[in-house]
């Protein structure tokens, strides 16, 4: 076994994993607290299309996203002309397809979290004079701490395991492109077994430990 073959895609893919979970985890707290407190109407809908990549087929993901960011996009045509490059086929477009697919789970986690703190706590603080973010910082924060580890987490192993969106936008270019679960089904389809069992057990054990950590974090 070629052990740089074995390795580029995984470090590729913790790679993109930890920056993708950073936008997620940033994304998912200030948008699961407003909707969490927020009322007006459309908020039914709202909540639909940011769950909706939650279900849709991650090729019908991937397709919508070559569609904003490919070369033919007022986005990708901006972003080439401030970085001399296309964004689709790189790095950074598996990092945007991880963060699209990652979003809802962590979303979902954490609102359920700032949905528990009880209301009475912040409005306390607040009439004490406390501003937004001193609310958020010595109440919410230390409440839902749990939950937003806990999203953290899901988040991370969400993008780890990304596949139909990933090999759409950023293709499966080895040592560019190629995340584990890219790598694998080429290992297959080329017939390397050895190779494709070695990541697969990779991607397991890495998928286990991070579910059991979250699931600690939710239980108790």
């Amino acid at each position: 076994m070629d052990w740089n073959e074995f390795l580029d895609p995984i470090i590729l893919s913790v790679k993109v994993s930890i920056a993708s979970s950073v936008f997620v985890f940033i994304l998912s707290i200030w948008t699961a607290r407003w909707m969490a407190k927020a009322r007006f109407t459309g908020k039914n809908v709202v909540e639909t299309v940011l769950l909706l990549p939650l279900v849709l087929p991650p090729t019908v993901v991937g397709f919508l996203l070559l569609v904003v960011l490919g070369r033919r996009s007022w986005i990708g045509e901006a972003f080439e002309w401030l970085f001399y490059g296309p964004i689709v086929f790189t790095w950074g477009a598996a990092v945007v397809a991880a963060v699209i697919v990652a979003f809802p789970l962590a979303y979902r986690t954490m609102r359920a979290g700032f949905e528990s703190v009880d209301k009475e706590l912040e409005d306390s603080a607040r009439s004490y004079g406390a501003s937004e973010w001193q609310v958020f910082r010595y109440i919410t924060a230390p409440l839902t701490v749990r939950t937003l580890t806990a999203g953290f987490i899901l988040g991370f192993a969400r993008g780890l395991g990304e596949f139909g969106a990933t090999l759409m936008i950023a293709g499966n270019i080895p040592g560019r492109t190629q995340t584990i679960p890219t790598a694998i089904y080429v290992a297959v389809d080329g017939g390397n077994m050895e190779l494709a069992w070695a990541w697969a057990a990779v991607m397991v054990l890495l998928s286990f430990v991070m579910l059991l950590w979250a699931n600690r974090f939710i239980r108790d």
